[in-house]
């Protein structure tokens, strides 16, 4: 009897090189990038597609309540969705799932999945899964090759070695090779060899003994982290203290390139790291010119370029291989050779303390979002959307009072003890220091605009008395 494959999608990365549209709150797995689902969301419907069932999903805590909206929007139940309480790569990250996944069933294949890839042959990806569960059942270690087609210096290689006894489309690995210089990266293109692609698939027990044998200590601080770990809400929260005490290292280096027992299944799926806009606009369907548009574009006389904009009509003239993308509170403008500097401008956003780098003006929480509209001395305008049957916390504030206008649905309003409800097109005041609650108790979202005045109105004047979703 074939063993039960779990896939375990890896949900970090943290916004910077498809800036500006991708933000640290907000990375590029939750976009939809290359069609109408967020890549993250694409992961998982190829896990379902092949039959592999439900996901454990490793994710930030920061992303905590995206990462549940995204999955509740597909309809799908995760086997887990576990938050790691600090960033510390793949190893720690991988450790723990399998640890997870060993509890579900000790006999499992694990198969390892970044969250923010393009992969366009789902049926080839699926078979290559097959050929490498063959090799993960017989004790090896797989990672999955891409069949390189340029000399790529951005990604890691692998050059494959003898084929394994009766797998066919199964190598041992010969050897690991890291981010080459152009010359070693052209030689390893003459030579057949694949791009790493961050995909693998191993039994849990196989994984467990090499991690004993290479990292211990990580293994231990990962072991006491998942003994620890408590139950909130959808997550799983790993114990903290405990993972934070795990070195920083990705299983590439911590397993992969130590062990005898590392193998690569070759294949060509279609398959993208969408690591630049260039890379992205590779990807996407093209006009007869060569341009991919999305939003509200106009073009003339252009070839080669990406252009994209979030709502703001954007009109490109006359200009061939460049990425434009607007958003509500930023644009960017780059040739294609240059899109790899977008990191560049991050870090200049971060060092400056710019808030785009960090956020859209789109915040998600568990109940909804809130998107500021307007700003000024002393006042702030907000669209606020509930989903129905959700509600936010109860709180209060020191520095500024409310006014909010219900736009359309109903809205169920605790002020100060009273409960009051407010539909389309009525309104209701809350003082400063008025204990208060909003609640959308309909079957339709709930939309409202909210001015906020006051001498400070920062996120950080709440103070919370009664939380849902138990943040403090």
């Amino acid at each position: 009897m074939s063993q039960t494959i779990i896939p375990v999608i890896l949900s970090g990365g943290s916004g910077t090189r498809l800036w500006p549209l991708s933000r640290e709150q907000y990375p590029k797995q939750f976009l939809p990038l290359a069609g109408s689902r967020s890549l993250l969301q694409q992961t998982v419907e190829r896990c379902l597609a092949a039959g592999l069932g439900t996901p454990i999903l490793v994710g930030a805590e920061a992303h905590r309540f995206v990462l549940a909206e995204q999955f509740r929007d597909m309809g799908v139940t995760p086997r887990a969705l576990v938050l790691e309480p600090a960033a510390r790569n793949t190893a720690p990250a991988i450790a723990a799932a399998t640890l997870l996944a060993r509890e579900i069933d000790p006999d499992a294949l694990l198969l390892v999945l970044p969250a923010d890839h393009v992969i366009r042959d789902g049926a080839a990806w699926a078979t290559a899964v097959g050929v490498a569960a063959k090799a993960a059942a017989q004790g090896h270690l797989v990672t999955f090759g891409i069949k390189a087609e340029t000399p790529e210096t951005g990604f890691g290689w692998i050059r494959p070695g003898v084929v394994l006894d009766g797998i066919e489309g199964a190598f041992k690995v010969d050897r690991f090779v890291e981010k080459p210089a152009l010359p070693k990266a052209e030689e390893l293109l003459r030579e057949g060899c694949s791009w790493n692609s961050g995909m693998f698939l191993f039994a849990a027990s196989a994984m467990l003994e090499e991690l004993t044998r290479f990292e211990p200590a990580l293994l231990s601080a990962v072991a006491a982290s998942v003994a620890g770990r408590a139950s909130d809400l959808d997550f799983v929260r790993l114990a903290a203290d405990a993972f934070k005490s795990a070195p920083s290292v990705s299983i590439d280096d911590a397993v992969f390139a130590r062990t005898g027992r590392a193998a690569t299944v070759p294949c060509s799926i279609g398959w993208s790291d969408v690591g630049s806009w260039s890379a992205l606009h590779e990807v996407v369907e093209k006009d007869g010119d060569g341009n991919a548009t999305r939003g509200d574009v106009i073009l003339r006389n252009c070839q080669g370029s990406y252009v994209r904009t979030d709502g703001v009509l954007t009109a490109v003239l006359g200009l061939s291989d460049v990425v434009v993308v607007a958003t509500s509170d930023a644009i960017l403008v780059a040739h294609k050779d240059a899109v790899q500097d977008v990191k560049g401008v991050v870090q200049k956003l971060k060092a400056d303390s710019r808030k785009e780098a960090e956020s859209r003006p789109r915040v998600y929480r568990p109940w909804g979002y809130y998107q500021s509209v307007h700003a000024g001395d002393r006042f702030q305008v907000k669209r606020i959307t509930v989903k129905p049957g959700h509600k936010l916390s109860l709180q209060k504030h020191f520095h500024r009072a409310e006014h909010w206008i219900v736009v359309n649905g109903t809205a169920l309003v605790t002020r100060d003890g009273e409960e009051i409800l407010v539909r389309e097109n009525e309104s209701i005041y809350l003082p400063l220091g008025a204990v208060h609650r909003l609640e959308n108790p309909g079957k339709v979202p709930l939309n409202l605009i909210e001015v906020q005045s006051g001498s400070y109105l920062g996120e950080d004047d709440i103070v919370r008395l009664e939380d849902t979703y138990g943040r403090a």
